[in-house]
Parts: structure tokens; sequence; C-alpha cells
């Protein structure tokens, strides 16, 4: 009897555990939606923004511009980008690997490290590190993200680099291809237009008005603000997807698990109704 107690109360732990991660999973699916639909509406505008600058470092001598300037590398800063919460997957694992990485290669060429984290889970890990400079700490990302939200870190990152005391920006952040597949990926934020790409036939007639030079001066660091924000709308995008699938291989492991207690009461419960059956049974003979 004391066994199919515990395994009665430990079906219903299980079905009330499988109760959260449920409604985990459709709170995830939903921010997932809006978090996806906000990555792929802004990659359009990404896209022409890293088109723009690459165009730009081909028509004009760019190094004279102090946000286009290519130095020898002799310090970097590193912007890691996890999320506030656990529970989603190998979201904020593979993204710290890919850190990790980072800082080895640094170490290795003999380049200073200066680290801004975006999210508690990197905020806590690298705080235990040593070979790297935290700069900056950013926690809780408003649901809504816009440029405004972002200021901040690119000020921190453009003030190191127009100073010279760090001669490269990278930006280390999940990139969202689809619900299944998502992938930590680095982007070279500085210098500008440091990543070439391919640049469109349009663009590459195109005329810029009044002045390259304008141009350059002012255009540059809103297009530097729109990838360091779509890279944040790509990494939630992500996050938001892998903790649904975390979410809902624990619905499923749950219901699994739920089906072999519910097969181990009824066994155990059979047995005990057969013990009873024999018992009953062998004292009516021994009455006759």
């Amino acid at each position: 009897m004391a066994a199919i107690t515990t395994i009665k109360r430990r079906i219903g732990s299980v079905k009330n555990t499988r109760q959260i991660t449920k409604a985990m999973q459709l709170v995830a699916a939903a921010r997932m939606r809006k978090a996806q639909e906000a990555a792929r509406q802004s990659r359009t505008y990404n896209d022409t923004a890293r088109e723009l600058l690459t165009r730009l470092s081909q028509v004009t001598n760019v190094n004279q511009y102090e946000l286009f300037a290519r130095r020898t590398v002799k310090g970097r800063l590193l912007i890691v980008i996890t999320s506030d919460s656990g529970l989603a997957g190998a979201y904020n694992s593979n993204a710290l690997k890919a850190y990790i990485g980072e800082l080895k290669k640094d170490k290795a060429d003999g380049v200073s490290s200066y680290t801004i984290t975006v999210g508690q889970k990197a905020a806590h890990f690298v705080a235990k590190l040593s070979h790297t400079e935290v700069v900056g700490v950013y926690r809780k990302l408003p649901e809504s993200i816009d440029v405004a939200y972002l200021q901040p870190i690119m000020q921190t990152a453009v003030d190191l680099f127009t100073s010279g005391k760090v001669d490269a920006v990278d930006v280390i952040y999940t990139h969202f291809y689809n619900s299944i597949r998502q992938e930590p990926e680095l982007l070279h934020l500085l210098p500008a237009g440091f990543t070439q790409t391919e640049v469109g036939k349009d663009l590459q007639q195109a005329e810029f008005e009044p002045s390259t030079q304008v141009v350059l001066q002012v255009a540059a660091r809103r297009l530097l603000d729109a990838q360091l924000l779509q890279s944040v709308l790509e990494s939630v995008a992500s996050e938001q997807s892998m903790r649904m699938m975390a979410m809902k291989n624990a619905t499923d492991n749950a219901t699994d698990l739920v089906d072999d207690l519910t097969l181990a009461f009824n066994n155990a419960r059979q047995a005990s109704i057969t013990q009873e059956l024999a018992e009953i049974t062998g004292g009516a003979e021994a009455m006759k």
C-alpha cells in the first residue's frame, strides 16, 4: 500500500510539472512569433545598411573617418548577448562557448580583451573570468527593443574605438534561421564596413548627395545602430524559439513519465488486489 501511495503522489507531482512546462511552452511560442516577426521585418534594412557601408568604403578613403579607421588590433571589445533567464535549451551555453573561443584567440594573439554583457546569464558567467575587463553590464531587456535602449551600449563601443583603447568591436549573438536552427555568430561592428558585403547593382550606380563625406559622417552611426539592433532581435527570437522547444521536450518527457508511472501504479494495485484475494482464499481454506 505504501508503494501505491508513493507512486500516486509522484504521478500528481509530474502532472503539476507538466502543466507548468506546457504553460511556459505556450508563452514562449507567443513571444517567439512576435520576436521572429520583429527580426524578419528589420533584416532588409540591416542588409541594406551593410551594403551601404561596404559601398561607402569602396568609393572613398574611409581611413580618415574615425569609425572606419582600420588599425592593427591590439585591443578588442566583445559584446556578448545572452538571456536573463534559463530554461532555454543550449541557447546561453552556445553563445558563451563562442565567446570563450574568441577570448582564447585574443589571449593567443596577445590582444587585450574588453567585454560588454547583455543578459544576466552572460553577466554571471563573465564575472568569474579574470582575463577580460568588463566595461558594461546590461540586464532585463524590455519586450519591445529599439535603438534608443541600445544607445548606451553603442556609445560605449564608439568611445572605446575612437579613443584607441580598442581597435575592433565584435558582437557575439545567436542568428535565427528558423524555429529549428539557431546558431551563434560573430558580427564585426567596428571598424565600420569591415565585413565586405556584395553590393547590389542599384547601389553601385547610386550617387551620394550632398557628398560621400557628408553621408559618411551622418549615416554611418545610424547604420551601425541598425546592425547592433538586428543582432539583439535575432538573439531574442532564437532564445524564445529554443525555450519553446525545451519546454515542449520537457512536456513530452513528463507525459511519458506519467504513462510509465500509471502503468507501475496499475501493476502495483493489481498485485495488491491479487495478494489480498490470495490471503482471503488461504484463510477460507484454513477454516474448512
